[in-house]
Protein backbone atom coordinates (compact mmCIF):
# COMPACT_ATOMS: atom_id res chain seq x y z
CA UNK A 1 0.00 0.00 0.00
CA UNK A 2 1.48 3.60 -0.80
CA UNK A 3 1.52 6.47 1.79
CA UNK A 4 -0.27 9.26 1.05
CA UNK A 5 3.51 11.33 0.09
CA UNK A 6 4.49 8.15 -1.92
CA UNK A 7 3.94 8.52 -5.69
CA UNK A 8 2.70 5.26 -7.37
CA UNK A 9 4.41 4.02 -10.30
CA UNK A 10 2.29 1.57 -13.06
CA UNK A 11 4.64 -0.17 -14.35
CA UNK A 12 3.25 -1.91 -17.70
CA UNK A 13 5.72 -4.84 -19.05
CA UNK A 14 5.19 -7.66 -20.66
CA UNK A 15 9.10 -9.21 -20.77
CA UNK A 16 9.07 -10.82 -16.49
CA UNK A 17 13.05 -9.85 -15.83
CA UNK A 18 12.82 -6.30 -18.02
CA UNK A 19 9.55 -5.99 -15.23
CA UNK A 20 11.73 -7.27 -12.07
CA UNK A 21 14.75 -5.09 -12.85
CA UNK A 22 12.79 -2.15 -13.00
CA UNK A 23 10.20 -2.68 -10.35
CA UNK A 24 13.19 -3.63 -8.08
CA UNK A 25 14.85 0.14 -9.23
CA UNK A 26 11.49 1.63 -8.37
CA UNK A 27 11.17 0.88 -5.16
CA UNK A 28 14.73 1.34 -4.36
CA UNK A 29 13.72 4.84 -5.37
CA UNK A 30 10.97 5.37 -2.82
CA UNK A 31 8.08 4.85 -5.11
CA UNK A 32 5.27 2.70 -5.19
CA UNK A 33 5.16 0.09 -7.60
CA UNK A 34 1.99 -1.54 -9.14
CA UNK A 35 2.84 -3.43 -12.20
CA UNK A 36 1.26 -5.33 -15.46
CA UNK A 37 1.84 -7.85 -17.49
CA UNK A 38 -0.17 -6.46 -20.15
CA UNK A 39 -1.72 -3.34 -22.05
CA UNK A 40 -5.39 -4.75 -20.78
CA UNK A 41 -4.26 -5.18 -17.24
CA UNK A 42 -2.70 -2.15 -17.13
CA UNK A 43 -5.92 -0.17 -18.16
CA UNK A 44 -7.93 -2.18 -15.30
CA UNK A 45 -5.50 -1.27 -12.80
CA UNK A 46 -5.59 2.47 -13.98
CA UNK A 47 -9.33 1.76 -13.63
CA UNK A 48 -9.80 0.90 -10.05
CA UNK A 49 -6.82 3.55 -8.61
CA UNK A 50 -5.21 5.90 -11.34
CA UNK A 51 -1.02 6.30 -10.44
CA UNK A 52 0.98 9.14 -10.59
CA UNK A 53 3.44 7.93 -13.78
CA UNK A 54 2.99 5.18 -15.90
CA UNK A 55 6.20 3.91 -17.51
CA UNK A 56 4.48 1.99 -20.37
CA UNK A 57 6.57 -0.60 -22.73
CA UNK A 58 5.38 -0.04 -26.27
CA UNK A 59 5.45 -3.50 -28.05
CA UNK A 60 2.88 -5.73 -26.14
CA UNK A 61 0.92 -8.00 -27.27
CA UNK A 62 -2.89 -8.01 -27.41
CA UNK A 63 -3.15 -4.38 -26.65
CA UNK A 64 0.14 -2.19 -27.50
CA UNK A 65 1.57 0.65 -25.24
CA UNK A 66 0.82 3.13 -27.75
CA UNK A 67 -3.00 2.21 -28.11
CA UNK A 68 -2.86 2.10 -23.90
CA UNK A 69 -1.36 5.59 -23.92
CA UNK A 70 -3.73 7.00 -26.32
CA UNK A 71 -6.97 6.12 -24.26
CA UNK A 72 -5.29 7.13 -21.30
CA UNK A 73 -4.37 10.59 -22.77
CA UNK A 74 -8.15 11.13 -24.33
CA UNK A 75 -10.42 10.61 -20.45
CA UNK A 76 -10.41 13.58 -17.88
CA UNK A 77 -8.92 11.48 -15.10
CA UNK A 78 -5.86 10.04 -16.58
CA UNK A 79 -5.02 12.76 -18.96
CA UNK A 80 -2.73 14.80 -17.10
CA UNK A 81 -0.70 11.08 -16.02
CA UNK A 82 3.05 11.62 -16.98
CA UNK A 83 3.31 8.64 -19.24
CA UNK A 84 7.07 7.40 -20.14
CA UNK A 85 7.20 4.58 -23.46
CA UNK A 86 9.81 2.03 -23.64
CA UNK A 87 10.63 1.09 -26.96
CA UNK A 88 13.46 -0.54 -29.17
CA UNK A 89 11.95 1.17 -32.04
CA UNK A 90 14.73 4.12 -32.32
CA UNK A 91 13.94 5.86 -35.52
CA UNK A 92 12.99 9.04 -35.02
CA UNK A 93 9.46 8.87 -36.93
CA UNK A 94 8.64 6.36 -34.26
CA UNK A 95 9.42 8.53 -31.43
CA UNK A 96 7.38 11.15 -32.58
CA UNK A 97 4.36 9.02 -33.14
CA UNK A 98 4.84 7.95 -29.51
CA UNK A 99 4.68 11.93 -28.58
CA UNK A 100 2.08 12.32 -30.95
CA UNK A 101 -0.34 10.08 -29.02
CA UNK A 102 0.34 11.93 -25.73
CA UNK A 103 3.31 9.99 -24.13
CA UNK A 104 5.51 12.70 -22.11
CA UNK A 105 8.65 10.89 -22.47
CA UNK A 106 10.03 8.38 -24.71
CA UNK A 107 13.67 6.19 -23.75
CA UNK A 108 14.47 4.07 -26.29
CA UNK A 109 15.77 0.09 -25.63
CA UNK A 110 18.18 -0.73 -24.71
CA UNK A 111 18.49 1.74 -22.08
CA UNK A 112 20.40 3.04 -18.72
CA UNK A 113 18.67 2.10 -15.29
CA UNK A 114 20.39 5.13 -14.07
CA UNK A 115 18.84 7.84 -16.70
CA UNK A 116 15.20 6.13 -16.74
CA UNK A 117 15.01 6.96 -13.17
CA UNK A 118 16.06 10.15 -13.66
CA UNK A 119 13.21 10.74 -16.46
CA UNK A 120 10.72 9.47 -13.84
CA UNK A 121 12.29 11.90 -10.89
CA UNK A 122 11.85 14.61 -13.55
CA UNK A 123 7.92 13.68 -14.83
CA UNK A 124 6.63 13.23 -11.55
CA UNK A 125 8.69 16.97 -10.00
CA UNK A 126 6.69 18.51 -12.95
CA UNK A 127 3.85 16.50 -12.31
CA UNK A 128 3.81 16.36 -8.35
CA UNK A 129 5.91 18.66 -7.21
CA UNK A 130 5.63 18.74 -3.63
CA UNK A 131 6.64 14.57 -3.34
CA UNK A 132 10.19 15.07 -4.87
CA UNK A 133 11.25 18.45 -2.58
CA UNK A 134 10.47 21.22 -4.30
CA UNK A 135 9.95 24.77 -3.01
CA UNK A 136 5.83 25.70 -3.87
CA UNK A 137 4.64 29.28 -3.84
CA UNK A 138 1.46 30.60 -4.64
CA UNK A 139 0.97 34.27 -4.26
CA UNK A 140 2.04 35.19 0.07
CA UNK A 141 2.46 31.35 0.33
CA UNK A 142 5.22 29.37 0.29
CA UNK A 143 5.46 25.20 1.33
CA UNK A 144 8.86 23.40 1.58
CA UNK A 145 8.18 20.31 0.36
CA UNK A 146 11.87 18.95 2.05
CA UNK A 147 11.75 21.14 5.31
CA UNK A 148 7.92 20.41 5.77
CA UNK A 149 7.73 24.34 6.43
CA UNK A 150 5.25 27.00 5.27
CA UNK A 151 5.29 30.50 5.75
CA UNK A 152 2.69 33.05 4.84
CA UNK A 153 3.84 36.44 4.60
CA UNK A 154 6.64 35.88 6.43
CA UNK A 155 4.60 34.31 8.95
CA UNK A 156 5.93 30.40 9.89
CA UNK A 157 2.30 28.66 9.61
CA UNK A 158 2.03 25.77 12.10
CA UNK A 159 0.23 22.81 10.17
CA UNK A 160 -0.94 19.24 11.38
CA UNK A 161 0.67 16.27 8.82
CA UNK A 162 -2.61 16.00 6.92
CA UNK A 163 -3.66 19.73 6.15
CA UNK A 164 0.46 20.30 5.13
CA UNK A 165 -0.53 17.81 2.61
CA UNK A 166 -4.13 18.90 1.58
CA UNK A 167 -1.80 22.45 0.82
CA UNK A 168 0.54 20.41 -1.16
CA UNK A 169 -1.87 19.01 -3.04
CA UNK A 170 -3.91 22.45 -3.99
CA UNK A 171 -0.42 23.91 -4.46
CA UNK A 172 0.46 21.94 -6.67
CA UNK A 173 -2.48 22.59 -9.21
CA UNK A 174 -3.72 25.81 -8.73
CA UNK A 175 -6.75 26.42 -10.28
CA UNK A 176 -7.87 23.35 -10.40
CA UNK A 177 -11.02 22.02 -8.31
CA UNK A 178 -10.53 18.53 -6.44
CA UNK A 179 -13.75 16.77 -5.83
CA UNK A 180 -13.62 14.78 -2.07
CA UNK A 181 -13.21 11.66 -3.19
CA UNK A 182 -9.60 12.97 -5.33
CA UNK A 183 -8.78 14.62 -2.29
CA UNK A 184 -8.93 11.26 0.07
CA UNK A 185 -6.94 9.10 -2.95
CA UNK A 186 -4.33 11.99 -2.88
CA UNK A 187 -3.87 12.70 1.05
CA UNK A 188 -5.00 10.25 2.88
CA UNK A 189 -4.14 7.09 0.57
CA UNK A 190 -5.72 4.68 -1.25
CA UNK A 191 -7.19 1.90 0.57
CA UNK A 192 -7.39 4.20 3.47
CA UNK A 193 -11.10 4.58 4.48
CA UNK A 194 -12.43 7.54 5.50
CA UNK A 195 -15.25 9.69 5.49
CA UNK A 196 -15.75 12.52 2.82
CA UNK A 197 -16.71 14.68 5.72
CA UNK A 198 -13.24 13.90 7.34
CA UNK A 199 -11.87 15.95 4.09
CA UNK A 200 -14.38 18.83 5.07
CA UNK A 201 -13.27 19.00 8.79
CA UNK A 202 -9.15 19.23 7.30
CA UNK A 203 -10.58 21.88 4.77
CA UNK A 204 -11.93 23.93 7.93
CA UNK A 205 -8.36 23.62 9.95
CA UNK A 206 -6.46 24.53 6.90
CA UNK A 207 -8.53 27.61 6.44
CA UNK A 208 -8.13 28.29 9.27
CA UNK A 209 -4.22 28.12 9.57
CA UNK A 210 -3.71 30.07 6.56
CA UNK A 211 -6.17 33.06 8.05
CA UNK A 212 -4.25 33.12 11.42
CA UNK A 213 -2.56 36.26 11.22
CA UNK A 214 -5.35 38.10 9.22
CA UNK A 215 -4.62 37.15 5.49
CA UNK A 216 -7.63 36.91 2.78
CA UNK A 217 -8.89 32.69 2.84
CA UNK A 218 -7.30 31.28 -0.27
CA UNK A 219 -9.62 28.49 -0.67
CA UNK A 220 -12.69 28.36 -2.35
CA UNK A 221 -15.42 26.30 -2.18
CA UNK A 222 -16.85 25.02 -5.10
CA UNK A 223 -20.65 23.69 -4.76
CA UNK A 224 -21.42 20.44 -5.69
CA UNK A 225 -17.53 19.88 -6.91
CA UNK A 226 -15.13 20.30 -4.44
CA UNK A 227 -12.46 23.01 -3.19
CA UNK A 228 -9.64 24.95 -5.08
CA UNK A 229 -6.85 27.06 -4.65
CA UNK A 230 -7.34 30.23 -5.92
Amino acid sequence: MAGPDQPTVLLVEDEPSQREVLSYNLAAEGFHVVQARDGEEAMTLVGEAVPDLIVLDWMMPNLSGLEVCRRLKTRAETRRVPIIMLSARSEEVDRVRGLETGADDYVIKPYSVIELMARVRANLRRARPSTMGVVLEHGDITLDAETHRVHRAGHELRLGPTEFRLLATFMEKPGRVWSREQLLDRVWGRDIYVETRTVDVHIGRLRKALSQNGGEDPLRTVRGAGYALG
